[in-house]
């Protein structure tokens, strides 16, 4: 076996994986820390050493997964996810790029990809984005011509709500949330225009709870994909562990029994 392919090996082992995600889990705890003054005031000094050491951990890995698979490795979308994360992480704090340091935070999101079970939802809600596109998209139609009717509609008596094309749609997302949109928004405009009831209650309808839902039923249906997929390849590997052994007894019996194969 190549140092490569030991590399490889060792990176791969279930022990060196969990071993990760603990950093990771423990990671985001030091970073949780950062954020309090009462505890930096306390142990900052062995905050950010604690912190530099999680990095060097994942800066490690790394390096030893880009060793054993060459380019390889960024074949692999969950390597490039890494790859990136990391990479942000290294990042000094000066100047404009201090606000990029602030996403150091997003080494948690590598529980994703060292975590099989998550690895397969975020692969199942990926699978979906093609249907949710179309929804978004007839999402996005819907918006237009609702913003463009609102502005001419209620944009004269109300600009601060409606006065612009933009207004118009910020408004319109605020009622579809159906956040204060009754006594927020559409009483005032009702005042003035009784009859806006007309256009905002089936706008509601719509996009609240047709569209919306289509969204939440996308994403539930690749979310159930994600969970068969699981429960398969579970089977096949319970199915392939009980052939294996069968074969392993039966080659023991005949071994025993003197007879050949």
């Amino acid at each position: 076996m190549t140092l490569r392919d030991r590399a490889g090996a060792f990176v791969d082992r279930p022990l060196v994986r969990n071993f990760i995600l603990g950093v990771i889990l423990f990671n985001a705890a030091v970073l949780g820390l950062e954020t309090s003054q009462t505890a930096m005031r306390a142990a900052g000094p062995l905050i950010l050493t604690l912190d530099k050491i999680c990095l060097a951990i994942f800066v490690i890995e790394i390096g030893l997964k880009l060793f054993a698979r060459g380019t390889g490795f960024f074949r692999n979308g969950w390597n490039i996810f890494d790859f990136t994360i990391v990479g942000i992480s290294l990042i000094p704090a000066a100047q404009g790029l201090s606000v990029l340091r602030a996403l150091r935070i997003l080494r948690l999101l590598r529980v994703l990809s060292v975590t099989p079970s998550l690895r397969r939802v975020v692969e199942g809600l990926m699978s979906a984005l093609p249907g949710m596109g179309s929804v978004f998209l007839l999402m996005g139609i819907i918006f237009y011509i609702g913003s463009v009717m609102a502005t001419k509609l209620f944009g004269v008596a109300f600009p601060e709500w409606f006065g612009t094309l933009g207004r118009s749609a910020y408004s319109l997302f605020q009622i579809m949330t159906l956040e204060s949109w009754s006594m927020g928004i559409v009483r005032p405009v009702m005042e003035t225009y009784p009859q806006a009831w007309a256009f905002f209650v089936p706008f509601i309808l719509v996009t609240t709870f047709a569209v919306v839902n289509l969204v939440v039923g996308l994403i539930v249906n690749s979310m159930q994909d994600a969970h068969h997929a699981e429960d398969a390849e579970r089977t096949d590997t319970y199915r392939d562990d009980v052939l294996a052994r069968l074969d392993r007894i039966e080659a023991m019996l005949q071994e025993r029994s003197g007879k050949p194969d």
